[in-house]
């Protein structure tokens, strides 16, 4: 079983941290069920364990919290459905790799409820979205950008942090970093790509698709070239 929680108004970091430390252990020892926490954070940076100080361009802007999740620098804010994923790793193949790929599906799947097109790239963790109205890449591939963020930890298998996936926040906020250590690609959003999606709206279509990914082994990925 999994427990469902959401959290309206916006959430501490650190206390989320600390609630996400304690159900961790508790999963851990059997005294919890597992666990998808759905929250908002006001704006600030999370630096994970491969954070380079050179990507944080405006480190007065909002406060900035170093965490041990994979990954690079990102920003929560309001509008941003952040998923905390508290769950036993182990019963799913102890395959980490593999683990991050079935986030990566969801996420794909959950934007498909919206007729959105995610992909994954090779060496890129997280979910794109390609912008064919935009200027294309030095390569001539249609321009993308960046919808979903992925940073997961673990602890005796169970995994913490993980989901990020833009709403409707102001995207304006994440140029006081180099997002997740690119550069060359933007960040977008459901309402930036004109869809009318709500909050509430994502929460019932995450739901809807877990149980595809996560019921049984997780697929790999398709790349989309």
């Amino acid at each position: 079983m999994v427990q469902w929680i959401t959290t309206e108004g916006l959430t501490d970091y650190r206390e989320a941290e600390a609630w996400m430390e304690a159900r961790v252990a508790a999963i851990a020892a059997g005294e919890a069920e597992e666990c998808i926490w759905f929250v908002e954070h006001p704006p600030l940076y999370t630096a994970g364990t491969s954070a380079r100080a050179e990507d944080l361009i405006d480190p007065g802007r909002f406060p900035v919290f170093p965490t041990r999740r994979g990954g690079q620098y990102t920003y929560h804010g309001p509008g941003q459905r952040v998923i905390y994923v508290m769950l036993d790793v182990a019963r799913r193949g102890r395959d980490v790799r593999r683990f991050v790929h079935a986030l990566e599906e969801w996420v794909i799947a959950t934007l498909a409820e919206f007729n959105l097109r995610g992909a994954v790239r090779e060496g890129r963790v997280g979910v794109w979205i390609e912008r064919p109205g935009k200027p294309p890449q030095p390569d001539g591939r249609p321009a993308e950008e960046k919808i979903a963020a992925i940073g997961i930890r673990l602890r005796k298998w169970i995994s913490f942090h993980g989901i990020s996936i833009n709403v409707e926040p102001d995207l304006e906020h994440f140029s006081g970093i180099v997002p997740c250590g690119i550069a060359e690609h933007g960040v977008t959003s459901l309402v930036d790509l004109g869809l009318p999606v709500t909050m509430a709206d994502l929460d019932v279509a995450l739901r809807k698709t877990f149980e595809s990914v996560f019921s049984e082994s997780p697929p790999d990925p398709v790349a989309i070239d």
